[in-house]
């Protein structure tokens, strides 16, 4: 389970110490929910001190070839999650440009069930996929959902985390519903949230405690 857009490092700890397994930090700068550069080593370092073995998760968007020293794991994550328009071939030249120092999962933005097609193209270019809610000029957090009967039967040839629209109450029954072929992960941003930014602790816990009912390993 990922909670992503944390933006407090005392904050991320204990969403960490609850049982999150990855912590999400938005680097696109349109986004309500972005955290400066300068900021993101005291994040991920605070989470590292809390809970070791939880993943940082750097969340970007279209990078440039001028910006892909911002990336490297020096600021403390293991995952950079691409969030734009970026093609396979693209993809290919970003896990060059950085090396095995991180993961690539890329974001897959689900506007219709055809959308879901596209997955088998990232096999072999990228580590994961995350499916997120399509929602015009906003690349997530939205709190939109895909339908669940569109992913029905959806095997993709590598691990795959579902986004949009998550919350502790949806959870149960988004599982349940895709029971025959889970997703690997779940990632959840807006719905355990005060404010963009601002997790409810409350609410994560809840999180935590409904998906600790669907897993199919044990806890890091």
């Amino acid at each position: 389970m990922k909670v992503c857009g944390l933006r407090d490092p005392e904050q991320a700890a204990a969403v960490a110490g609850l049982g999150a397994d990855a912590i999400g930090v938005i680097a696109v700068p349109s986004s309500p929910r972005w955290l400066e550069p300068p900021q993101r080593p005291a994040l991920f370092s605070a989470v590292r001190q809390a809970r070791p073995g939880v993943l940082g998760v750097l969340v970007v968007a279209d990078p440039a070839d001028g910006e892909l020293d911002a990336l490297a794991p020096a600021a403390g994550h293991q995952v950079v999650q691409l969030h734009g328009a970026e093609t396979p071939g693209r993809c290919r030249e970003l896990r060059q440009a950085l090396g095995g120092g991180v993961a690539l999962w890329k974001a897959l933005r689900i506007r219709d069930p055809e959308d879901l097609q596209q997955a088998a193209a990232y096999a072999g270019v990228v580590d994961a996929l995350l499916l997120d809610a399509w929602v015009p000029d906003q690349l997530g957090g939205t709190g939109h959902r895909i339908p669940t009967d569109w992913l029905e039967g959806f095997r993709p040839p590598l691990p795959w985390w579902l986004a949009g629209g998550l919350t502790p109450e949806r959870v149960p029954a988004a599982l349940e519903a895709l029971a025959a072929a889970p997703p690997d992960g779940l990632d959840v941003s807006s719905g355990v949230e005060r404010a963009p930014g601002d997790k409810d602790l409350e609410r994560v816990e809840r999180l935590v405690a409904a998906v600790a009912a669907f897993r199919q390993d044990p806890p890091s």
